[in-house]
């Protein structure tokens, strides 16, 4: 039989692997706007969409890390990513900048209370380490909120 421990740190690793799939995912979807915004801010939300992918995609190895010094196994394909993300797939490649903005901005929201909910489980599993970085993770994902928020004004 499994005890508590064991199973907090189950948890943690399941919270973890669903923020990671959530950041890759994220990062697709932020790249496939970035090469497809057009109209009169293209420049500005271009750039803005490419340094948000790159600030996405640099955290995934830490939280793969963070899944590994665990134990736990972390996501090995784009389907174990599906799988476990809520950041739902975009392919239109029409959407009016504005739609893409607001699109990011829900989805850098729905990601900060993941990442609130896997710093409660690194918590629950006395994982310091973890419960410590999440805030940094969860302070640049509402940073990338804000700056959506400010833009659709």
């Amino acid at each position: 039989m499994a005890s508590s421990g064991d199973n907090t740190k189950k948890a943690l690793i399941e919270a973890l692997n669903g923020v990671l799939a959530d950041h890759f995912a994220l990062y697709i979807k932020t790249k496939n706007f970035h090469w497809h915004v057009s109209g009169p801010r293209f420049r500005d939300l271009h750039l803005l969409f490419d340094e948000q992918a790159a600030q996405i995609l640099g955290v995934t190895d830490l939280i793969a890390e963070r899944v590994r010094k665990n134990g736990g196994i972390t996501l090995t394909s784009i389907g174990s990513i599906a799988a476990r993300s809520q950041i739902t797939d975009q392919d239109s490649t029409d959407l009016s900048a504005e739609a893409m903005v607001e699109e990011l901005r829900k989805d850098n929201l729905a990601l900060v209370d993941a990442i609130r909910i896997a710093k409660a489980a690194a918590g629950e599993a006395g994982d310091n380490a973890t419960d410590g970085i999440a805030d940094d993770w969860t302070d640049q994902a509402e940073q990338r909120v804000w700056f959506l928020t400010e833009i659709a004004k």
